[in-house]
Protein backbone atom coordinates (compact mmCIF):
# COMPACT_ATOMS: atom_id res chain seq x y z
CA UNK A 1 0.00 0.00 0.00
CA UNK A 2 2.40 2.68 0.90
CA UNK A 3 5.07 1.38 -1.77
CA UNK A 4 2.33 1.84 -4.59
CA UNK A 5 1.19 5.30 -3.12
CA UNK A 6 5.50 6.54 -3.03
CA UNK A 7 5.84 4.94 -6.83
CA UNK A 8 1.96 7.08 -7.63
CA UNK A 9 3.54 10.28 -5.48
CA UNK A 10 6.67 10.14 -7.67
CA UNK A 11 5.38 9.12 -10.83
CA UNK A 12 3.05 12.52 -10.96
CA UNK A 13 6.57 14.28 -9.77
CA UNK A 14 8.08 12.96 -12.65
CA UNK A 15 5.41 13.88 -15.60
CA UNK A 16 5.69 17.56 -13.54
CA UNK A 17 8.84 18.20 -13.75
CA UNK A 18 9.16 16.90 -17.69
CA UNK A 19 6.35 19.32 -18.40
CA UNK A 20 8.46 21.96 -16.42
CA UNK A 21 11.80 21.32 -18.16
CA UNK A 22 10.07 20.66 -21.64
CA UNK A 23 8.17 24.32 -21.40
CA UNK A 24 11.14 26.09 -19.91
CA UNK A 25 12.93 24.80 -23.69
CA UNK A 26 10.31 25.78 -25.74
CA UNK A 27 9.78 28.99 -23.78
CA UNK A 28 13.22 29.88 -24.82
CA UNK A 29 13.02 29.14 -27.97
CA UNK A 30 10.35 30.94 -28.73
CA UNK A 31 11.63 33.68 -26.80
CA UNK A 32 14.34 33.77 -28.43
CA UNK A 33 12.63 33.75 -32.14
CA UNK A 34 10.63 36.22 -30.80
CA UNK A 35 13.52 38.49 -29.99
CA UNK A 36 15.40 37.78 -33.73
CA UNK A 37 11.77 38.80 -35.18
CA UNK A 38 11.07 41.97 -33.53
CA UNK A 39 14.58 43.40 -33.76
CA UNK A 40 14.59 42.50 -37.58
CA UNK A 41 11.11 44.54 -38.06
CA UNK A 42 12.16 47.31 -35.82
CA UNK A 43 15.37 47.12 -37.82
CA UNK A 44 17.84 47.12 -35.36
CA UNK A 45 20.73 46.09 -34.66
CA UNK A 46 21.05 43.17 -32.12
CA UNK A 47 23.26 41.11 -30.64
CA UNK A 48 23.26 37.30 -31.91
CA UNK A 49 25.11 36.07 -28.95
CA UNK A 50 23.22 37.85 -26.16
CA UNK A 51 20.23 35.91 -27.91
CA UNK A 52 21.91 32.53 -28.07
CA UNK A 53 23.45 32.96 -25.08
CA UNK A 54 19.40 32.94 -23.38
CA UNK A 55 18.59 30.32 -25.13
CA UNK A 56 21.34 28.12 -24.13
CA UNK A 57 20.74 28.73 -20.86
CA UNK A 58 16.96 27.65 -20.93
CA UNK A 59 18.17 24.48 -22.65
CA UNK A 60 20.73 23.86 -19.74
CA UNK A 61 18.32 24.76 -17.29
CA UNK A 62 15.70 22.87 -19.23
CA UNK A 63 17.85 19.35 -18.68
CA UNK A 64 18.28 19.82 -15.35
CA UNK A 65 14.50 19.36 -14.77
CA UNK A 66 14.83 15.79 -17.14
CA UNK A 67 17.99 14.52 -14.63
CA UNK A 68 15.75 15.40 -11.90
CA UNK A 69 12.89 12.74 -13.68
CA UNK A 70 15.78 10.06 -14.30
CA UNK A 71 16.42 10.17 -10.40
CA UNK A 72 12.62 9.73 -9.79
CA UNK A 73 12.40 7.24 -12.47
CA UNK A 74 15.04 5.14 -11.13
CA UNK A 75 14.12 5.93 -7.23
CA UNK A 76 10.37 4.75 -8.51
CA UNK A 77 11.90 1.25 -9.82
CA UNK A 78 15.61 0.69 -9.09
CA UNK A 79 16.81 -1.62 -11.74
CA UNK A 80 20.42 -1.74 -13.38
CA UNK A 81 18.73 -0.69 -16.52
CA UNK A 82 17.44 2.21 -15.20
CA UNK A 83 20.37 3.59 -12.97
CA UNK A 84 22.38 3.01 -16.37
CA UNK A 85 19.85 5.03 -18.20
CA UNK A 86 20.07 7.93 -15.27
CA UNK A 87 23.98 7.60 -16.11
CA UNK A 88 23.70 7.87 -19.63
CA UNK A 89 21.22 10.66 -18.90
CA UNK A 90 23.82 12.89 -16.77
CA UNK A 91 27.02 12.12 -18.96
CA UNK A 92 25.39 13.33 -21.89
CA UNK A 93 23.90 16.42 -19.81
CA UNK A 94 27.18 17.21 -18.92
CA UNK A 95 28.97 17.16 -22.04
CA UNK A 96 26.24 18.96 -23.61
CA UNK A 97 26.90 21.87 -20.72
CA UNK A 98 30.17 21.85 -21.52
CA UNK A 99 30.50 22.35 -25.02
CA UNK A 100 27.36 24.80 -25.34
CA UNK A 101 29.19 26.47 -21.91
CA UNK A 102 32.35 26.90 -24.25
CA UNK A 103 30.87 27.84 -27.39
CA UNK A 104 29.41 30.80 -25.74
CA UNK A 105 32.76 31.83 -24.15
CA UNK A 106 34.68 31.25 -26.93
CA UNK A 107 32.51 32.53 -29.97
CA UNK A 108 31.28 36.29 -30.11
CA UNK A 109 28.50 36.31 -32.75
CA UNK A 110 27.63 39.78 -34.24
Amino acid sequence: MVQGLFNTFLQIFEWVFEAIGTIIIIYGGLRAVAQIILQEISKRSYNLGDIRKELTNKILFGLEFYIVVAVFGTMRDPSMQDLSILGVIVLIRTVLGYFLNKEIEEYKFD
